[in-house]
């Protein structure tokens, strides 16, 4: 579910002390963005546009089910079709935030 080999790289690249502020900003970009996909179920290309954005955080933060499913729903939304389940993205996002932050505690403590 998680890239933690992504995970790591990024971690390494930022420092470990500026990871855990870096990753909350995009907890929240995500949550805030995952807010407005509903809103955007009869827009095309807004909604191509919510997806790019989650497909790199997700992508960024090795969520690697969610950085799928907002792949090709970004693919269908430039097709002008909109198939992405708001709930069931963030049904999975919510579960890759639980293992995340459970086993990111566990790899990286100090």
């Amino acid at each position: 579910m998680i890239d933690w080999a992504r995970v790591t790289e990024l971690r390494d690249e930022i420092g470990p002390n500026d990871f855990d502020e870096v990753a909350e900003l995009f907890l929240l970009e995500v949550e805030d963005t995952l807010s407005r996909l509903e809103g955007a179920m009869n827009d095309p290309p807004q909604m191509q546009e919510l997806l790019h954005f989650l497909k790199g955080s997700a992508v960024n933060l090795g969520f690697r089910e969610m950085s799928a499913m907002c792949s090709a729903g970004e693919a269908d939304a430039a097709q002008g079709r909109v198939t992405v389940d708001p709930m069931e993205l963030k049904a999975v996002y919510r579960s890759s935030r639980t293992v995340f932050e459970t086993e990111y505690a566990q790899r990286f403590a100090a």
